[in-house]
């Protein structure tokens, strides 16, 4: 559970750097993905879950 945790408060932090950061580039962002399709923002999600399950299985394999 404490793993879980962690891993929510790094998300949390680095989605608030990109806000802190880059606002008038976030907004962009979000103006892009409204623009794709569902299909398309569908299969970016499950490339950005299947990077990040690679990432986690090569950082514990270590």
């Amino acid at each position: 559970m404490n793993d879980f945790l962690t891993a929510i408060g790094l998300v949390a932090v680095i989605e608030g750097l990109v806000l802190v950061l880059a606002p008038s580039r976030f907004e962009d962002i979000i103006r892009a993905l409204g623009s794709m399709s569902l299909e398309t923002r569908r299969n970016l999600g499950l490339i950005f879950v299947v990077v990040g399950l690679v990432i986690i299985w090569a950082v514990k394999a270590l």
